[in-house]
């Protein structure tokens, strides 16, 4: 076996967790923006100093991801974007949006002001439903037939649905008043759309690939991953429960929506890595097959090693530094 044959294993782990972490992160933050569709002007300004510390920062595990794709994976960089360039180029247009709306409404007042947060809605949301039809259409192997676009438009609208359950969950945590009851009525409303789309991807999964079923459903895999669901079903349920019981005196529980979403996204994810390993594009190229020349690879290997430790430290800095309940936003 060649010395640098785990390489890009590890890059591959490596992206994964990258990814993880933004559609944690910055998926709250799009969530928090597409709630502002139904919030007003002063809870607006509450919900954006919730994010304001935090979203730029998110960010960066998007631009680690894709970056790690591009050298580690460059044959899977150049199949997925073929596949997927409009898309991802609503993506950009989407996170473009909201980061000149993000910064403009901080300049303006009035009606202004109610066109910006409007533009910054309106990016939350085409980030997050584009990101949810390239995982749809990604999970069916990149196919382009009529069956893919509607299954990649479902997981778009669940993906929308479960990045704003994620968003309720942060302002519950990070808010108090009536705009943390109005989060909980908000994650109550989107928990079964998130729901349905966990469910769908775990049907179609299976459904694409005999490998991966067999991977699921043979034995003893369908005795030792049996968990896996039954934790995700159980998150489902502790947050339902947590939610019926929210806003209460003292605060109690407020971290239990925003925990146990983490935990649902973290147990997907999960469960698509071991689904879809060691495949970097489904059923077309594994990981080895994919891989830039092993002396490149040890190259970024060591960067990454460097800079990896930078990005985890300023996050981890950045949620000490701000922590407890949002506060009023000014920006003198």
């Amino acid at each position: 076996m060649n010395d640098a044959h785990w390489l890009p294993v590890a890059f591959a782990a490596l992206m994964g967790l990258s990814i993880l972490a933004y559609v944690v992160l910055d998926g709250y933050d799009l969530g928090v923006g597409i709630l502002m569709a139904r919030a007003g002007d002063a809870e607006r300004d509450r919900m954006i100093a919730s994010i304001g510390p935090f979203w730029d920062a998110n960010e960066t595990w998007l631009v680690l991801a894709v970056g790690l794709l591009l050298v580690a994976f460059p044959m899977a960089h150049g199949m997925i974007l073929s596949h997927l360039y409009l898309p991802a180029a609503v993506l950009l247009l989407g996170l473009i949006l909201r980061g000149v709306s993000f910064e403009f409404r901080a300049k303006t007042d009035g009606g202004q002001r109610r066109w910006w947060n409007r533009a910054f809605i309106g990016g939350s949301l085409l980030a997050a439903l584009s990101q949810g039809y390239m995982l749809g259409v990604y999970i069916l192997g990149l196919e382009t037939g009529l069956s893919a676009v509607l299954f990649g438009l479902l997981t778009g609208v669940c993906l929308t649905a479960a990045y704003a359950f994620i968003g309720a969950g942060w302002l519950i945590l990070k808010t108090d008043g009536g705009l943390q009851a109005k989060a909980v009525i908000w994650a109550r409303h989107t928990l079964w759309l998130a729901a349905l789309g966990m469910a769908a991807i775990s049907i179609a999964t299976p459904l694409v690939s005999d490998r991966i079923a067999a991977k699921w459903f043979d034995l003893p895999y369908l005795i030792l991953l049996a968990p896996v669901p039954l934790m995700t079903l159980l998150l489902f349920v502790g947050v339902k429960l947590a939610l019926d019981r929210l806003p209460n005196a003292g605060d109690r529980w407020a971290w239990m929506p925003f925990a146990g979403a983490v935990g649902i996204f973290a147990l997907g994810f999960n469960g698509l890595a071991y689904s879809f390993y060691p495949y970097v594009v489904p059923e077309k190229l594994t990981v080895w097959q994919a891989a830039a020349a092993p002396e490149s690879l040890m190259i970024i290997f060591v960067g990454t090693c460097v800079v990896l430790p930078v990005i985890v430290g300023y996050t981890a800095f950045a949620y000490r530094v701000f922590r407890g309940k949002a506060g009023e936003l000014r920006y003198d």
